[in-house]
């Protein structure tokens, strides 16, 4: 892929599962996170070609706990990857919520339903 764009690598953030809901998915906030960010972060072919930017969740509506999940799983990281947290930038909170995630440190929301409005299921 980054030939395909002409680039030498591409920016990634590692989905962690922040809320145990059977509807999300991502990867524990234990030593799971660690590996898979350890081995992102790696020197090794193909995952020299990824940079580990941060991490992300989509916690459980009406559960802000899931982003103090989040900033301590990102401490955990970047303890291991002997980092600044800092340098990994946090991407949690949507529509409903992204207030209470940029108080407690998100980088990045996303807030497509106030913008275009409830996505409409029912077609597909």
């Amino acid at each position: 892929a980054c030939k395909t764009l002409n680039r030498d690598s591409i920016d990634i953030y590692i989905q962690v599962d922040t809320s145990g809901e059977v509807t999300k998915n991502g990867v524990d906030t234990g030593e799971e996170l660690v590996k898979l960010a350890e081995l992102v972060a790696s020197s090794e072919e193909p995952f020299n070609r990824l940079k580990l930017v941060g991490l992300m969740t989509i916690g459980a509506p009406g559960d802000l706990s899931c982003f103090d999940k989040l900033v301590e799983a990102r401490k955990m990281v970047a303890s291991k990857l002997g980092v600044d947290a800092s340098d990994l930038k946090l991407s949690m909170g949507m529509s409903g919520d992204f207030e209470e995630a940029i108080k407690r440190g998100s980088n990045l929301v996303r807030v497509g339903s106030t913008i275009f409005g409830a996505r409409d299921y029912s077609k597909k």
